[in-house]
């Protein structure tokens, strides 16, 4: 039996964090990751100014990625193209930096840090009678903890055991990319079609991105929510083919270079902390449901227990919930909420119209896009996102009794 102050389940962004942050105070960590080192992880590829904050923090350089100076967002005939504000908090910029290689990066710096890393090795968390998280089984073998970080989303049996899952009562939502030649492939500009429809002619909600990656292609993909009508039927690779077909021309699009493929994006979930554990990223349902983005959540959540942790072992799990909660959750539950809003195709319209409709509400959307908006959010953008919370959480159970059927 081996033990550790801290065990970590995943090695993607949120429990890379973790384990950085970790091991640079001299905390003994181990994290395992079912996968192999340098592993692709399905995603948009896509980091906000806020992920790119985070990675400064984390002392991660970026040399490998490609530099992005804001979003073209898209609404039928109405093109907007603005750049991320900077601000005291977040820089004037973002970037692309595809999975495989933002994920082998915050990996190598776990282990550069002093963090064991254990690939190819499912962990699963042990609790003893009193249902508290003591360690993980993992390779045969038990390795015991002060603190398990579950960073492996909420879908594995790891989040089942921890009663994690995502709540059946919440919306999710499914995304499928692939990657294509272009000779955009340097803009600098994100591109968001916040306008699809299926092959029905049915308002998705969600949008079409295009991600250039600097290295001679683009991220392509597609997302919705599972509070539109149909969504159960829903042709996730239909809709990505119709979207390209949209955008084949104006970006000079080769065929795709991989199968597209889909992920699942939990939106929350029913627990993020108990005796002995926490959840951080995904796993802890912190994900945008305005634009599936939850990179840079990961990485902030991953900070924060590792600080909190080095702070007062004792104390952590409950003063890690408060401060997430306060920081996210707001923010995130307007998210959820107005996803059940933008499940009726006509208000779905109405809104797309507005959201892109003026410059002033422009700048706005552009800011819940880039995740940019949270609890200490000043100005505008602060004040509209706590009177849509106020507002919505009054119309919440008519929202949900009149959900659209999936």
């Amino acid at each position: 039996m081996v033990h550790r102050d801290l065990v970590v389940i995943g090695a993607g962004p949120a429990g890379a964090a973790t384990a950085i942050r970790a091991a640079r105070a001299g905390i003994t960590v181990t994290v395992f990751e079912k996968s192999s080192h340098g592993r692709d992880k399905v995603c948009g590829d896509g980091l906000t100014p806020r992920a790119v904050s985070a990675l400064d923090e984390l002392k991660i350089p970026l040399d490998d990625a490609h530099y992005i100076r804001g979003l073209r967002m898209i609404a039928g005939g109405t093109r907007r193209e603005l750049d991320w504000p900077g601000t005291a908090r977040f820089p004037a910029h973002g970037a692309v930096w595809p999975r495989r290689r933002l994920d082998t990066a915050l990996m190598d710096a776990a282990s550069d840090a002093g963090a064991e890393m254990i690939y190819d090795t499912e962990a699963l968390p042990v609790l003893d009678d009193d249902g508290r998280v003591i360690g993980v089984d993992a390779g045969g073998e038990r390795w015991t903890a002060d603190l398990v970080v579950l960073a492996a989303g909420a879908q594995g049996k790891a989040a089942r055991i921890l009663g994690a899952e995502r709540d059946p009562g919440e919306p999710f939502g499914l995304a499928i990319r692939s990657y294509a030649t272009t000779p955009r492939h340097a803009d600098e500009h994100l591109e968001a079609c916040l306008t699809l429809t299926d092959e029905h002619g049915t308002a998705v909600p969600g949008y079409g991105w295009l991600f250039p990656a600097g290295d001679g292609t683009v991220n392509i993909g597609v997302g919705a929510l599972s509070t539109m009508k149909g969504f159960k039927s829903l042709n996730l690779n239909t809709l990505c083919d119709s979207y390209r077909d949209l955008v084949r021309d104006d970006w000079e699009l080769g065929p795709y270079l991989e199968r597209p493929r889909a992920w699942r994006l939990p939106m929350s979930a029913q627990r993020r902390h108990g005796p002995g554990w926490v959840a951080v990223g995904d796993a802890a349902g912190l994900v945008n449901p305005m634009n599936g983005e939850g990179i840079d959540y990961g990485l902030e959540s991953g900070m924060l227990i590792a600080d909190l942790f080095e702070n007062d072992p004792a104390t952590c799990t409950e003063r890690y919930d408060r401060e997430v909660g306060a920081r996210f959750d707001a923010f995130l539950r307007t998210g959820r909420r107005f996803s059940f809003l933008i499940g009726h195709p006509w208000i779905l319209r109405a809104g797309l119209r507005m959201a892109v409709g003026t410059d002033a509400v422009a700048r706005i959307t552009l800011q819940v896009m880039g995740n940019l908006i949270d609890n200490d959010t000043p100005g505008t953008a602060g004040k509209v996102m706590w009177a849509a919370d106020k507002a919505l959480g009054l119309a919440d159970p008519v929202l949900r009794r009149t959900r659209a059927a999936a």
